[in-house]
């Protein structure tokens, strides 16, 4: 069990009743709030509490249209995703309970801050390293408009300016990160046919791919909803059309690609993980075609390239900088 959910846990006299979970993890926290029911915006957690606890479980970047009476909101990384989560929730508890918990190296002291414009925030519980907070919302926002949250930038490239736009949460909101500002400069030959942005964010890449590359098919494949919304936003603003989708890993992509090419964030929440990077690299062949190849870029002392050879075949080195490195591996 999940220690937030253990505090919970701890006041379970307060979660009676039509409870929305949101950013739950995935756990067996429905299992002990039986008339509570879930948002989630991770894939993965949202597959697992699905098979589990059969529509008990609202996928996307909305609350949904279910009612609740009370909601918590477990404290995700982004400062500004908080504040937009916390304002989607309070809009609709006028009157009511909103809570939040989270894990004190995750700043959730600094989190329960934003509790104040809906009322008086106030501490419940600190165990197992984590705070439960309550407010009572006396002063109920207007329903957020998320849209009108993102970011955007311009990206001059050499085929004319792109135009990235961004929500909260999603991986280097507002600006180009330095990993794909060098994965950009390798991006030349890449074999015709099916390609892949894996770990789309703000489709960056999969936008750069498809207007370079206007007669293959491109797919972006992302974990998190925000990302994928953010990934459709940026295509529509350039006017150009890819399939976005959102999975739990390599598994959730399409089978007979020429090319996988991906910048993987290893950093999940306060924690650091590599796992679904090293499953994309045992995995790759089994989605590549003959002669695809799968491009990535990482930090340097990621010591990625032993994996690559040791799952796809031979790995080069396509370029360095600023802590990065650019590796491309054929299937042969």
């Amino acid at each position: 069990m999940d220690p937030r959910s253990e505090v919970l846990l701890r006041q379970q006299a307060l979660f009676t009743g039509n409870l929305l979970l949101a950013g739950l993890p995935a756990d067996d926290l429905l299992g002990q709030l039986p008339d509570a029911h879930g948002w989630s915006w991770h894939a993965g957690d949202h597959g697992s509490l699905t098979a589990r606890f059969a529509a008990r479980c609202h996928f996307g970047v909305e609350p949904g249209e279910k009612t609740f009476d009370a909601a918590v909101l477990f404290l995700p990384k982004s400062r500004e995703l908080t504040d937009y989560l916390l304002h989607a929730l309070a809009s609709r508890l006028a009157g009511r309970e909103l809570y939040l918990v989270g894990e004190k190296r995750a700043g959730i002291e600094r989190a329960a801050k934003q509790l104040q414009p809906f009322g008086k925030p106030r501490k419940l519980d600190s165990a197992r390293h984590c705070q439960l907070w309550q407010v009572t919302v006396e002063n109920a926002p207007v329903t957020p408009d998320l849209n009108a949250l993102a970011q955007r930038y311009e990206l001059p490239l050499d085929d004319g300016v792109l135009t990235v736009v961004s929500l909260p949460g999603v991986f280097s909101h507002g600006r180009l990160d330095r990993g794909t500002a060098l994965f950009l400069e390798h991006l030349d030959k890449l074999p015709t046919g099916h390609l892949l942005d894996f770990g789309c964010g703000a489709g960056v890449l999969g936008a750069v791919l498809k207007r370079r590359y206007p007669e293959s098919q491109v797919t972006m494949l992302d974990v998190d909803a925000f990302a994928a919304a953010s990934s459709r936003l940026t295509l529509a603003a350039n006017n150009l059309e890819a399939e976005v989708i959102t999975g739990d890993g390599i598994d959730a992509a399409p089978k007979n690609l020429m090319s996988i090419l991906t910048n993987p964030p290893f950093h999940e929440g306060v924690h650091t993980h590599y796992q679904a990077t090293e499953h994309l690299l045992r995995q790759a062949v089994k989605h590549l075609e003959h002669k695809g190849e799968l491009r990535l870029v990482a930090n340097s002392f990621l010591k990625y390239p032993p994996l690559i050879e040791q799952h796809l075949g031979p790995c080069a080195t396509l370029g360095e900088g600023q802590g990065f490195k650019i590796y491309r591996a054929k299937r042969h």
